[in-house]
């Protein structure tokens, strides 16, 4: 390989090496942040009762406390009681609605489990509160989280299953003809859990400036993977204005935005599963906030407040639904609404690159049954044939070069190193002679670029390879552990991958070759043999299915370019090469470059004698 297919691929690997360690908070950043955002967001250390947003919740917390006179308030007979739990259950998920509050207080996700085999809980217990929060005609705040709810008809458990699914009503009631409602249904092999609020003369117990009663959602979803810190890398809130685009909030840090006027939805997006409240006809606003917490257990903490405009009517209605369940692309575009949007599949050429080529490619390998990892290998396989071409391209190039060298450094030693213009105008008549393009080599590799990249963001994120096992890897959508030890401060090292370790050794072996057959020295020699251990660092705790996709790769164009050199004769290329020389001037087309090279050169030389 070249000089400038060198330098153009150094340059990239640092940017990427770069961009990964700047953006990566230190966990000091962590704590500092989290202390701060302590004094607006309770986030405990077991099990959150308190509000995890701002003032408003938290009077309502001190509106709720018994005492004789709230006894007395609006839903005063509601403000006691024991908590029963019913449960709404399908062939895919298990809801428990409390009484306490009307609210979800667990979901559990069927046939997936934790990475230490525990059952998949997506949030449970008090670290999550809903409710509708207003304020009332006597000035009491009111937050329907706090109150207790009775259930419409008898409190057994419903399962659906093959049916066309069950209704449960929880009632905060009032009086007989003044109440909230929350009405769950629950359809046969769905994620979907359906809630519709519905309000009955609430217009004589509100204060008469009401004119939206905000519904505020907040949790703390626990561990569910692996690495806690990759599944907080991955884990944030979105949410999408209706009719607009999908937006997120950082994954990096703490952060906050102002919800737009019309929002179809809002997501408490844990690396692989999601919770998704989504309003058909828009929330009128609010607001939506992601916290890091300092819990071990905990990746990280959400709040939403969204507005439901309400009117001055007898009955308020507002029909809304859950989507509880796993990130996988085809699932949550079956849901609509753009929910797939949550998958990242990276940036620019790279997103169009997965979503076009390597998710349809994937999908249909898939439906073959066979396992994940002859699934890699049969998607390297076809990678590497679609992009043979630009390979060859590029290695013809590398050849023609390699031909020339003899000449260059012929140049050289006449012309000498010190007058730098005058070596670049000899090694540019060169070119144009022989009808070579230094770039070519330059160019297929780096055409290739983005589908290599490309890799590197859609397996982290494909749903599919999790808890898949293959050889010794136990889960193909996590880091495979050979040996596991103490973290070490300095490098955030706390095991070693034997698949990047397999990886490293084949990206060294590719290298060595490339440098025998193209006579690489120098600095650029090392360089080769330094990005590999640089990147070792940084995917060790990757994915081993990443990793395993590039250990495949890099045989691959280990073997491809083995074929290659055997196929290409360097007597010929430099006959070709000679056979051009003697070609009139007029007869040779000029690249790009060379036309860019001579008009450079000529601007140097003008610029020479006007000195």
């Amino acid at each position: 390989m070249d000089r400038s297919t060198f330098t153009g691929l150094f340059l990239i690997l640092i940017i990427l090496v770069g961009s990964f360690y700047l953006t990566k908070p230190s966990e000091e950043e962590i704590k500092k942040e989290q202390q701060r955002q302590d004094s607006i967001a309770l986030v405990q250390t077991e099990a959150p009762k308190e509000s995890l947003s701002d003032s408003l919740a938290q009077q309502s917390q001190l509106a709720t406390e018994v005492d004789s006179s709230t006894m007395r308030g609006p839903f005063g007979a509601a403000r006691m009681g024991s908590e029963q739990l019913i449960v709404l259950e399908n062939e895919l998920i298990k809801a428990e609605i409390s009484s306490k509050g009307g609210r979800v207080k667990s979901v559990e996700i069927k046939g997936d489990k934790t990475f230490s085999g525990a059952p998949l809980i997506l949030y449970q217990g008090d670290q999550n509160r809903f409710g509708l929060i207003f304020t009332t005609s006597e000035n009491v705040l009111i937050n329907t989280n706090d109150f207790y709810f009775q259930s419409q008809g008898d409190n057994n458990n419903y399962i659906v299953q093959n049916q066309d699914g069950k209704e449960l009503t929880m009632r905060l009631s009032y009086n007989a003809n003044q109440y909230v409602d929350y009405v769950y249904t629950l359809k046969s092999n769905s994620y979907q859990l359906g809630l519709t609020i519905m309000t009955k003369g609430l217009q004589n117990i509100a204060s008469a400036s009401t004119k939206e009663l905000i519904l505020q959602l907040a949790t703390s979803l626990p561990q569910k993977e692996q690495d806690l810190n990759d599944e907080r890398q991955k884990s944030t809130a979105y949410f999408k204005e209706l009719n607009g685009d999908v937006e997120d909030l950082s994954t990096t840090k703490d952060d906050s935005e102002t919800l737009p006027s019309k929002t179809e939805w809002i997501s408490f997006k844990q690396h692989y599963f999601s919770s998704v409240l989504i309003n058909d006809n828009g929330f009128d606003g609010g607001d939506i906030k992601v916290m890091t917490s300092t819990n071990d257990t905990i990746v990280k903490s959400f709040v939403a407040n969204v507005n439901l405009a309400f009117n001055k009517q007898e009955i308020n209605t507002y029909p809304l639904h859950f989507y509880f369940g796993p990130n996988k692309f085809h699932t949550l575009k079956d849901q609509g609404h753009d929910l797939e949007k949550q998958v990242y599949m990276g940036w620019g050429p790279m997103r169009w690159i997965n979503r076009l080529v390597t998710l349809p490619v994937f999908n249909a390998l898939e439906s073959l049954n066979w396992s994940y990892g002859l699934i890699i290998l049969a998607l390297t396989i076809l990678i590497k044939i679609a992009l043979s071409p630009l390979t060859y391209k590029s290695y013809l190039s590398m050849a023609k070069m390699r031909v020339l060298k003899p000449e260059m450094d012929q140049i050289k030693e006449k012309v000498g190193e010190d007058n730098q213009t005058l070596l670049q105008q000899e090694y540019l008549k060169l070119y144009k002679q022989a009808g070579v393009n230094p770039m070519g080599g330059c160019i297929p590799v780096l055409l290739q670029m983005p589908f290599m990249m490309a890799f590197f963001f859609f397996f982290p994120n494909l749903f599919e390879l999790r808890g898949e096992s293959f050889l010794w890897m136990k889960d193909l959508s996590t880091y495979d552990s050979l040996i596991s030890f103490s973290t070490v401060p300095i490098l955030n090292l706390n095991h070693i991958s034997l698949m990047c370790i397999l990886m490293t050794c084949a990206t060294l072996l590719t290298t060595w070759y490339n440098n025998a057959v193209s006579g690489a020295a120098g600095q650029m020699k090392y360089i080769g043999y330094i990005m590999p251990l640089v990147f070792f660092f940084v995917l060790n705790s990757y994915p081993s299915g990443l990793n395993y996709y590039y250990f495949l790769s890099t045989c691959f164009t280990f073997l491809i370019q083995f074929f290659i050199r055997r196929s290409v004769n360097d007597e010929k290329i430099h006959a070709m090469i000679q056979a051009n020389k003697k070609k009139p001037e007029s007869a040779k087309k000029k690249s790009t470059f060379q036309k860019r090279m001579e008009d450079y050169m000529r601007q140097q030389q003008q610029k020479g004698q006007k000195g």
